[in-house]
């Protein structure tokens, strides 16, 4: 049975599939590589496609790796618009209707302060959702993936194999938890003190 990331820091092995060949947001990938293009990599939206420029001599690992860097990049940027409560209740009640069939209603979805363990909580008598200010700014996979976990609370309780059937169908769940463990890990790190400049 899988371990909950957001209330805690283990976690079961995961595959790491290449984000060209994942869920359905793989077919709005197009790599194009480049003679011309040395060292850089970038990536632009172009409708519901995402564009990656990659220099031609890279191999397949390395673009399946960048890509992933890419999208991240790019949805970080795009989530950077942070969102009001308003607009965090009305993702959370589209989220519901395209992985829960809508049977998650919360009366409250609201960003908290102070909440600095955990992701998100909910109190399923009140059918209030908090997320952690902390997310804002993470990429929108990410709020997505809190929101639906929280979501599925509503429904079910505990973190039993009936919680993580609910989870199924979202496609990035593996790769939101591993996003959010990362930062988990990386807040572990020792702070090291800045270079000296002389």
């Amino acid at each position: 049975m899988p371990v909950d990331p957001l209330h805690s820091a283990a976690r079961p092995p995961r595959s790491a599939p290449s984000p060209l060949t994942r869920g359905p947001e793989a077919a709005a990938v197009e790599v194009r590589r480049s003679a011309r293009r040395r060292r850089t990599v970038s990536a632009y939206r172009e409708g519901d496609r995402t564009i990656v420029l990659i220099p031609a001599r890279m191999s397949d690992a390395e673009e399946r790796r960048w890509v992933g860097v890419m999208l991240d990049k790019l949805a970080a940027q795009e989530s950077k618009r942070m969102l009001g409560d308003a607009e965090l209740a009305e993702r959370a009640r589209r989220l519901s209707e395209q992985y829960l069939d809508g049977r998650a209603s919360p009366d409250t979805v609201r960003w908290v302060t102070n909440q600095n363990t955990r992701w998100g909580s909910c109190t399923p008598a009140e059918g209030s959702i908090r997320l952690s200010h902390r997310l804002q700014g993470m990429p929108e996979y990410v709020v997505d993936y809190v929101l639906l976990h929280e979501l599925a609370h509503l429904l079910v309780p505990g973190h039993g194999p009936e919680f993580w059937r609910l989870l199924e169908s979202y496609p990035r769940t593996e790769r939101a938890r591993g996003y959010l463990e990362g930062v988990v890990a990386a807040d572990r790190l020792p702070h090291l003190p800045a270079a000296r400049t002389e």
